[in-house]
């Protein structure tokens, strides 16, 4: 594990620390993990199935439901190498690897960013448009949706690979973490990554925040079309429609604005709870997505039921 710190000379290969501080309890801490996982990976399992196997949820909201399961990447490029970490002390991880890691966060995290957007957008349609919904939301419009957001994605992490790939990391090869992270990468380079900062920048701001103020807007919307409703018992189920979903965005979102608030502004907090907070950010939404929406939303807790209990 020695480290390089001639100029010039790249590291190939780096080293992941897991939770710096808390070594002696990788393995306790590693329960979690793995328990959470293996119920991500099974709820989001089963979730897939149900909707896709059911023609009575080949609806735009169980399909962008659908789409959403696709949070279980984030995990699963992630909690694997954390165990590898806890159980083996198998730290090693060459750049491309740790780069390509980092390529399938971002772009897995901003595409659930704009999924979340669009079920907004679909809440609104449902309870704003209620005859003209099926009409507006067509499966070829869905399919044109799943599309976009695929593009922008790519789109918008692909130059920040490329802005990566051109430094040479010829500083400390040890990063004191369970994953790559962009800038956790980026300061191990030799050469001025002011460019990698701003970008990064432009990339926040450009998606996730640009998709919570749209998002913001659209339940402002929803809100002033629910309390028009002169039915108590209409305004009631409409708002009860929604409820799944804006579970979903608070814990989506609010783990990762936490972690950006206390890095920015908790400098007295200990660097593993930073590390803990992020693995929770990356953990929390495929573990808990299906299970919001199973206990939420009866037409799929109904048909879940069936597809576990009927022979």
């Amino acid at each position: 594990m020695a480290t390089l710190n001639h100029t010039g000379v790249s590291h190939t290969v780096f080293f992941l620390l897991g939770i710096p501080g808390l070594e002696d309890q990788h393995l306790g801490i590693s329960i979690p993990f793995f328990t959470s996982y293996v119920i991500a990976l099974l709820g989001n399992g089963l979730l897939l199935f149900t909707v896709l196997t059911k023609n009575s949820l080949h609806k735009p909201m169980y399909l962008f439901l659908c789409m959403l399961a696709g949070a279980i990447i984030l995990s699963t490029c992630t909690i694997p190498q954390a165990l590898a970490i806890f159980w083996f002390h198998a730290g090693e991880i060459s750049l491309d690897r740790c780069i390509t890691q980092l390529f399938f966060i971002l772009f897995t995290y901003i595409s659930e960013s704009g999924i979340l957007l669009v079920m907004a957008f679909d809440r609104y349609i449902a309870i704003c448009y209620p005859l003209r919904y099926t009409t507006i939301l067509t499966h070829a419009l869905i399919g044109k949706i799943g599309g976009m957001i695929f593009l922008r994605s790519s789109g918008t992490v692909l130059p920040m690979i490329v802005l990566l790939k051109r430094l040479t990391f010829c500083q400390n090869n040890i990063i004191p973490h369970t994953f790559c992270e962009h800038i956790g990468l980026a300061k191990y380079a030799c050469n001025d990554i002011r460019v990698n900062i701003w970008y990064g920048f432009f990339v926040l701001m450009s998606t996730v925040v640009f998709d919570i103020l749209l998002i913001f807007v659209s339940y402002v919307l929803i809100l002033r079309a629910v309390f028009h409703i002169p039915s108590q018992d209409a305004r009631h189920k409409a708002l009860n429609t929604c409820g799944s979903h804006i579970c979903i965005i608070i814990l989506f979102y609010g783990p990762g604005i936490f972690t950006s608030l206390t890095q920015r502004f908790g400098h007295h907090i200990p660097p593993h709870i930073h590390i803990l907070l992020a693995n929770v950010c990356i953990l929390a939404p495929p573990l808990l997505n299906p299970i919001i929406y199973g206990i939420k939303t009866k037409q799929i807790r109904d048909q879940m039921v069936h597809v576990l209990f009927t022979k």
